[in-house]
């Protein structure tokens, strides 16, 4: 069976920042680091791993486990907030999105998650927009210490759930940043870049993905992928 892995923010949604605020808030909050997330790269890396270097930056220690889920649960308190008064304008499913998830919903093909997200963030999201039925699992950010790992991890996951996914080669990855490309093939995995983030065309070509889309109403790829399944 084929895996369709896919990422969040940037590729099925745009939030209008409230993830980023949300965190932002939860380390001043935390630990009166104010705007403690400037000049810490975000896009396409796990949220520990920010976390983790914004700590750094000011000067602090990492976090033992227990720390990390105390800011967990304040920062997904904090991004229900942002969400819900964020202008709507401000935020959206992506281009695309709802159709194509629709058609995969009706082909015998796996679908879920690869993201940088905390697993809980992951799903507050994706419910906010309603995109979470679409979603029974994943790899989340808490999962490993890299994004590349976590692909191996969505396997199996996915046999787990009885998908007979024989491995990397029966999987795409469809992500917004090079870190989601790189994440692919490390594994031998097909990449597909949608330029919705904060990634154009060009950047994303540079990348060797082999496909890259404007946006995600560009379906035809993910059809040709499949093989007409």
């Amino acid at each position: 069976m084929k895996l369709i892995l896919f990422d969040i923010d940037g590729t099925l949604i745009s939030s209008g920042g409230a993830g980023l605020r949300a965190m932002v808030r939860t380390l001043e909050r935390r630990f009166g680091i104010v705007n403690g997330f400037d000049g810490v790269p975000t896009a396409g890396r796990l949220d520990p791993l920010i976390l983790a270097d914004a700590l750094a930056a000011a000067g602090r220690p990492g976090l033992d486990a227990a720390a990390l889920d105390a800011f967990r649960a304040e920062y997904c308190d904090l991004l229900r907030e942002e969400l819900a008064t964020t202008p709507i304008e401000r935020q959206r499913v992506l281009p695309g999105v709802r159709v194509l998830l629709d058609d995969l919903a009706g082909r015998d093909v796996a679908v879920a998650l690869l993201t940088g997200n905390f697993e809980t963030s992951a799903f507050i999201k994706l419910q906010h927009f309603a995109l979470a039925p679409y979603f029974a699992f994943g790899a989340f950010g808490e999962d490993a210490s890299s994004r590349s790992a976590l692909l191996p991890i969505a396997i199996d996951r996915a046999r787990q759930r009885g998908h007979a996914v024989d491995g990397p080669s029966d999987v795409l990855v469809i992500g917004d940043t090079p870190h989601d490309v790189d994440c692919a093939h490390e594994w031998g995995a097909t990449a597909l870049a949608v330029a919705t983030g904060s990634f154009d065309r060009d950047a994303l070509s540079a990348t060797g993905a082999r496909i890259v889309v404007e946006d995600l109403s560009d379906s035809a790829p993910v059809h040709r992928w499949l093989g007409g399944a």
